[in-house]
């Protein structure tokens, strides 16, 4: 190929040639081109490999581990799933029980409470009848202590007033007439 071009400073201009024979493809050796012997020498590399190397044992070994390592992997993999279906249905059940379980517990603090409430109510009408029954037995109390107070106000006011009616009414004779009576009554 050759390139031709002008001056720099002006237009540029550049010009191919095309080979005359456009099927010409390189230099052959024995008949082959380079193609022919890149196909040569892989075909001689694989009949080595295949041939001398074992290759082809090799790749098969190779392929066998690998089917067993993921036969292992599988099978792990089949474990670990076995185990964790296990553990699911282990964690239903222990949801289902603590459910179960505190519904229980829900209903059993409800009966309570009501225990509580209606022991309540009736110990606050025990507490309610005790105080009146306190507050009645204070206020007969007071009652019978008003009473004694007036009837000693009274017996006090009854032998002034009598012991004043005495002392104005009464002389030394009808003192004397009154021992004699007393006295006369003994006999």
């Amino acid at each position: 190929m050759t390139v031709t071009a002008a001056s720099p400073v002006t237009n540029t201009s550049a010009h191919t040639e095309v080979a005359a024979h456009a099927e010409d493809h390189g230099p052959t050796l024995l008949g082959l081109s380079a193609e022919g012997w890149v196909y040569t020498g892989v075909s001689i590399f694989f009949i080595i490999a295949f041939v001398f190397f074992k290759a082809h044992r090799k790749i098969l070994d190779g392929l066998d581990a690998r089917i067993a390592d993921t036969r292992r992997e599988l099978d792990e993999a089949a474990t670990l799933r076995a185990e964790a279906e296990a553990m699911l249905v282990a964690a239903k059940a222990a949801k289902s029980a603590a459910t179960k379980d505190a519904e229980e517990m829900l209903a059993a603090a409800e009966t309570e409470a009501g225990i509580l409430v209606a022991a309540a109510e009736e110990d606050s009408k025990l507490l309610i009848a005790r105080r009146a029954k306190m507050a009645e037995d204070n206020i007969a109390a007071a009652e019978l202590t008003a009473i004694a107070d007036v009837r000693a106000k009274v017996a006090a006011v009854s032998a002034a007033a009598a012991a004043q009616l005495i002392a104005t009414h009464h002389d030394a004779k009808a003192d004397a007439s009154l021992v004699d009576a007393s006295i006369s009554s003994l006999n």
